[in-house]
């Protein structure tokens, strides 16, 4: 279950990333992401923390090495971060730079602790 998280998770960041440089470009003209992009990539990162929910109540993780807590750590993140997604995807053309900047440090975030959850466990 921890894998599949952590794949999913991944794939939801790498999405956002695409996302983040074309919503940058639509400055230079370039047309801004559709919507259905941002649903796709919301939709990756909530089956994701579902997912990582699901690990998060199995067997203990990377506790002898003092990162027992990381997974919960990384779910409330992610939960914020879908928060944040959320009013992103409401609000597609008068989003707010700052609610799309806390979206991406929280997701950030949360996968880097992710992926010290998993890499100690």
């Amino acid at each position: 279950m921890v894998s599949a998280a952590t794949w999913v998770i991944t794939a939801a960041v790498l999405a956002g990333t695409v996302l983040a440089f074309w919503h940058l470009r639509a400055a230079e003209g370039v047309a801004r992401p559709p919507g259905w992009a941002g649903l796709a990539h919301g939709l990756a990162g909530a089956v994701g923390l579902a997912l990582l929910l699901l690990a998060v109540r199995g067997p203990s993780r990377a506790v002898a090495e003092g990162a027992g807590s990381f997974g919960t750590i990384a779910a409330w993140l992610f939960g914020a971060a879908l928060v944040f997604g959320g009013a992103i995807w409401i609000r597609r053309r008068r989003g707010p730079m700052l609610t799309i900047l806390l979206h991406a440090v929280l997701a950030v975030t949360g996968w880097v602790v992710l992926i010290a959850w998993v890499s100690l466990g």
